[in-house]
């Protein structure tokens, strides 16, 4: 039984105060107020394990924001003696002590955390220091990989972001096309090249032969979305074409040029109109 995280445990007997769960191992309480309307002991059931108040393992349905060893975007819900405490979904809210805050916390602000098991205590905590929890050694990545990333800030480099929970990563400022990017939210990127330093360039658009595809399926979308013409061709701005369809002038020639050998399109001099 893995705390912090979802688990698949089997209704193993009934009570008055909820259902206990096992794992064959461990036995832990699903409160009443969130076992199904329907069971039966001997069922499966997806729960996530986490500590109660008085820090015993307890089961729950709900859905959290944030599992162990991942980072999330949280929101303080309010400060006391001992540190701030964040809403990450749950009925009891995650704890983040003073001494694991980079900058002192605010009420109803949010920051990007990492959430882990306190080794000394046996409590869930998180930590907005999350530099310390990045590997920049050994990164088990490769060039063209499809990855989930998250943004940690923006800089004059480009966007910096963490990739799957692990490693940092950065796509340069000359190859964001997606101006609707936000800090802490996650998405989907590729990666470019893994540096013998550790460092990992990313890319939020497809690579080689596939990025040409990703472009070709989005500039023919556009064109049926508005009634087969689009405003763009070959002498059109960088800006225009990054603006309208989030993808660099270069990639945007090598679509229109597959799209008008295959004779899908015609380009005219007030744009291009599909055939």
């Amino acid at each position: 039984m893995q705390i912090g995280k979802t688990n698949e445990l089997t209704i193993a007997r009934e009570t008055t105060v909820g259902l206990f769960l096992t794992d064959g191992t461990s036995d832990v309480l699903l409160p009443r107020k969130y076992q199904p309307k329907v069971y039966a002991v001997g069922e499966t059931l997806e729960v996530f394990v986490y500590l109660d108040h008085m820090e015993r393992p307890v089961a729950t349905t709900l859905k959290p924001y944030v599992h162990v060893n991942q980072f999330a975007h949280l929101k303080v819900n309010y400060i006391n003696a001992y540190g701030a405490f964040l809403d990450w979904g749950l009925e009891k809210d995650l704890f983040v002590p003073f001494r694991e805050q980079a900058q002192p916390m605010e009420t109803g602000k949010r920051y990007l955390v990492y959430v882990f098991l306190d080794e000394k205590t046996n409590r869930l905590v998180a930590s907005s220091r999350i530099h310390r929890f990045v590997k920049e050694t050994d990164v088990a990545l490769e060039q063209g990989q499809k990855v989930n990333v998250m943004i940690t800030h923006f800089s004059d480099a480009g966007v910096n972001v963490i990739i799957e929970h692990q490693y940092r990563g950065l796509a340069f400022q000359n190859q964001v096309f997606d101006e609707t990017l936000r800090f802490g939210k996650t998405y989907t990127a590729y990666v470019k090249q893994v540096r013998p330093d550790g460092k990992v360039d990313i890319v939020f658009q497809p690579m080689g032969e596939s990025l040409i595809e990703a472009a070709v399926q989005k500039i023919l979308a556009e064109l049926h979305a508005n009634r087969g013409f689009l405003g763009l061709h070959d002498n059109s701005h960088p800006e225009d074409i990054k603006t309208v369809l989030k993808m660099s002038k270069k990639t945007f020639k090598k679509a229109i040029g597959q799209l008008y050998k295959d004779r899908r399109i015609s380009i005219e001099e007030q744009g291009i109109f599909l055939k």
